[in-house]
C-alpha cells in the first residue's frame, strides 16, 4: 500500500508542478523537476519517511529512466540534417566541456581545501546520477556524495544556463540545447524539452555523449591531477 501511495504521490506532485510552471510561462525557477524535488523532500521530512524506503517504493520510476533516455534518440533523429552539419564543432565542444567540467570542479575543491573524497566526488558532477555513482564505485569513492553533487549541478544548470546563453547572445537552438545537456545532464535536458523539441534533442545528445566521455576521462584525469 505504501508503494502505491508513494508512486502515485510522486507522479501527482510532478504533474502539479508541470501545470504550475506552464501557468506562469515556464520560468527557470519554477522548473517542474526542482519543484517536485523540494515538495517530495518536505513530505518525506514531515512524515519521517526514510529515503531508502521511499526509493524502494518508487523504483518503477527509476527503472523508466533507461527507456526514457533511449527514447531521446527519436527527436535527435528528426534533427539529423542539422546534426550532420554540426558534428565537428559539437564534438570539439563536447571534449572541451567535459574536460573543463571535471578539472574545474576538482581544482576549485582543492583550492578551497576540501577533503580528497569530496574532490573525487565532484569530478563527475555533470553526468547523470547512475553514471556518476558507477564511476565513484569503480574509483573507490563515495557514490552517495557524488549523487548529491550531480543533483545540485543539474538544478543550477537547468535554472541558469539558458539565462547565461541569453547574455552571451547565443541564439542557435542546437548550440543552446547542446550546452544545456552538457552542463546540466538530465535536469537540463528536461528543461530544454519543456521549451522546444529542438533544444531537447541536442541536449539529450550532449547528455548521453558526456556521460560516455566522462566515464573514460575521470579515471585518467584524476590520476594526473
Amino acid at each position: 500500500m505504501f508503494e502505491l501511495a508513494a508512486l502515485a504521490g510522486t507522479l501527482g506532485i510532478y504533474l502539479l508542478s508541470s501545470r504550475l510552471s506552464r501557468r506562469f510561462g515556464n520560468p527557470p525557477l519554477l522548473n517542474p523537476a526542482l519543484l517536485s524535488l523540494v515538495v517530495v523532500a518536505i513530505v518525506l521530512l514531515a512524515l519521517r519517511i526514510p529515503y531508502p524506503n521511499y526509493f524502494q517504493a518508487v523504483r518503477p520510476i527509476h527503472f523508466m529512466l533507461g527507456p526514457a533516455t533511449v527514447a531521446l534518440a527519436y527527436p535527435l533523429y528528426l534533427q539529423w540534417p542539422r546534426l550532420k552539419t554540426l558534428y565537428r564543432p559539437l564534438f570539439l565542444a563536447l571534449l572541451c566541456g567535459s574536460v573543463a567540467g571535471i578539472l574545474s570542479a576538482v581544482l576549485i575543491g582543492r583550492a578551497f581545501g576540501l577533503p580528497q573524497n569530496v574532490q573525487l566526488a565532484l569530478a563527475p558532477k555533470s553526468v547523470t546520477t547512475p553514471i556518476a555513482m558507477g564511476i565513484m564505485d569503480k574509483l573507490g569513492g563515495e557514490p552517495a556524495l557524488a549523487a548529491v553533487f550531480v543533483v545540485l549541478t543539474g538544478l543550477v544548470g537547468a535554472t541558469w544556463t539558458f539565462g547565461m546563453l541569453d547574455l552571451l547572445r547565443v541564439k542557435d537552438p542546437a548550440v543552446r540545447g547542446f550546452a544545456q545537456g552538457l552542463s546540466a545532464h538530465g535536469f537540463g535536458t528536461a528543461r530544454a524539452f519543456q521549451l522546444d523539441h529542438r533544444l531537447g534533442a541536442f541536449a539529450g545528445l550532449a547528455m548521453a555523449l558526456n556521460g560516455l566521455l566522462t566515464a573514460i576521462l575521470v579515471p585518467l584525469l584524476i590520476r594526473w591531477i
